[in-house]
């Protein structure tokens, strides 16, 4: 569930249901509740009735500290995780940009948000820092929903690509303060379009 929310799987908004997340899940009632009952004490959902469990809306404040935290935690697990990272990263990250680029130009935007996921974890994951990237999914299962309201315009006028364009361009050339202020520029970019 963890994985879906911050996939950008449902739109704020959706309702959950245990019998509807343990039929999607193929498991029982019980982790079912249990997981949903964990994520609402996180807050990444919110109880919406007795038995029903919604993804919450961000408001303008909560986007806002959300954004600001992404930039500061995403800024350094970048930074480092470029400067740790092994050689073929590059060509990995050219890969599933391709793929982003296919999913776009098909309207696929589920698996734009996919394997957006991707291309910034791929680069955050190197970082060396558990703790940090633990706090980074978190944050992700609270704006992942949001990134709905992204598309399709966002996805159509492929705004945010040439930020990863740069990414890559920057870890070719071993600039990981580079490779920092293009995954920033993408969050900036992101956060005015939510606005």
């Amino acid at each position: 569930m963890k994985e879906r929310l911050v996939r950008g799987a449902f739109e704020p908004g959706h309702k959950l249901t245990v019998r509807a997340v343990a039929d999607a899940l193929d498991v029982s009632s019980t982790p079912a509740r249990d997981a949903l009952n964990r994520l609402a004490a996180e807050g990444a959902l919110v109880y919406s009735g007795a038995k029903t469990i919604m993804v919450p809306y961000l408001t303008l404040e909560a986007l806002q500290e959300v954004t600001a935290m992404r930039l500061a935690l995403e800024g350094l697990a970048s930074e480092r995780g470029a400067a740790r990272a092994p050689a073929g990263l590059a060509h990995s990250l050219q890969e599933m940009q391709a793929k982003i680029n296919k999913a776009l130009d098909s309207r696929r935007y589920s698996d734009v948000q996919w394997m957006n996921k991707e291309f910034h974890f791929a680069v955050y994951r190197h970082c060396g820092m558990p703790y940090l990237m633990s706090t980074i999914e978190t944050l992700w299962q609270r704006i992942g929903p949001s990134f709905h309201d992204l598309l399709p315009k966002f996805a159509i006028q492929k705004y945010g690509m040439r930020n990863h364009e740069i990414v890559i361009e920057s870890l070719r050339e071993g600039d990981s303060a580079g490779v920092r202020a293009a995954f920033e520029d993408d969050i900036r970019d992101g956060y005015r379009r939510l606005e």
